[in-house]
């Protein structure tokens, strides 16, 4: 019986998939402002990945000084209008080192976004697999897991940041660092959203088929759990992405962070607070980013959460009208009550 049903519905899968896809994006192309976010987002992975295009354009990098372009009598303060604009420096220098602001801020991105995504995909994989894990275990190791993701849930994130990279000897590589120690840290809150989610699925009907089939436990999580995963893993994922940005802002400003001369936005704030009025470019371009980034991957996120469970509102209200918002989360509950009709006619 278990073989059949699981026979009769394994031509299904891949249509549904598809399907689900396609109703992702049909719910997504509604909300213009995730529209507009992502293609911010698409447009700043694309400056980062370019930079070193970029700055070959313009004829600088990220670390040469150019001690002739700033005033030594005034304490560093760039030499001409706008911070030292010019067509050879598109967004002025560096005060007291006079390095080219753009090619520094173009590679601070980066770092930023790398930093972000490769913590992220730690933070990813460490809570789905520990997650599942304690689902999927006995009672003894469900108890041991849980205990271990409450006590990394309550662990004061930048506190253990500044610590394990107190510790860290200079030599080893600070964005690769900061990723791993932002990954391992913050793994906890998506540990729990994906034990959550697992035992949820562990009672459903084509899961226990799979088990009375003779299924191995790894065969099950692979083939049927980590698929309906996917969603809330994906929608706090794509909200993860702006929080490690400001963390490692925070540790760069703090100094623990990616130490000179590798750019980094936060890094470029740590020493940019004390030029605000004279060299006020300096502080407003790497928070005007920052801002933006944060911005963008924010309202992504909330689209992308909004487009995969439907029946919860959006948060943002710029560019998602009511209209739009409730159209596609009502379109299954209108077909409902027609489906109802043609049953009892």
């Amino acid at each position: 019986m278990s073989e059949a049903l699981l026979a009769a519905q394994a031509p299904e899968a891949p249509a549904s998939g598809a399907s689900g896809a396609r109703q992702f994006w049909r719910r997504l192309r509604t909300r213009r402002a995730a529209l507009v976010a992502a293609g911010v987002v698409a447009l700043l992975v694309l400056v980062a990945l370019a930079a070193p295009l970029l700055t070959a354009i313009e004829g600088q990098d990220p670390t040469t000084y150019h001690p002739s372009l700033v005033d030594s009598a005034r304490g560093g303060v760039p030499i001409g209008s706008f911070g030292g604009v010019s067509g050879d420096h598109w967004l002025g220098v560096e005060p007291q080192t006079g390095r080219d602001l753009f090619a520094r801020l173009v590679y601070g991105a980066r770092v930023s976004l790398g930093v972000a995504l490769a913590a992220t995909t730690v933070q990813v994989v460490l809570g789905v697999v520990v997650g599942v894990t304690a689902a999927l275990g006995n009672r003894w190791v469900d108890q041991l897991l849980s205990r271990v993701t409450d006590i990394i849930v309550a662990m004061p994130l930048i506190i253990m940041a500044l610590a394990l990279l107190a510790v860290v000897p200079a030599g080893f590589p600070r964005p690769v660092l900061v990723s791993l120690i932002i990954g391992f840290v913050a793994w906890g809150t998506i540990g729990k959203i994906s034990r959550a989610a697992t035992l949820s699925l562990k009672s459903l009907d084509y899961v226990a088929a799979a088990r009375l089939s003779g299924w191995s436990t790894w065969r099950i999580a692979r083939r049927e759990l980590l698929p309906g995963l996917a969603a809330p893993v994906i929608t706090y994922a794509a909200l993860m992405v702006p929080a490690n940005i400001s963390i490692e802002a925070s540790l760069s400003f703090l100094g623990v962070g990616v130490k000179p001369p590798t750019p980094s936005w936060g890094q470029m704030l740590t020493s940019a607070d004390i030029w605000y009025q004279a060299a006020p470019q300096y502080l407003l371009l790497p928070a005007g980013a920052l801002f933006v980034t944060v911005l963008a991957l924010t309202v992504l996120g909330d689209g992308i959460r909004t487009a995969l469970d439907p029946r919860s509102a959006s948060r943002l209200r710029v560019g998602t009208g009511r209209k739009q918002e409730t159209k596609a989360a009502g379109a299954t509950e209108t077909a409902k009550p027609a489906t109802a009709k043609e049953t009892s006619s």
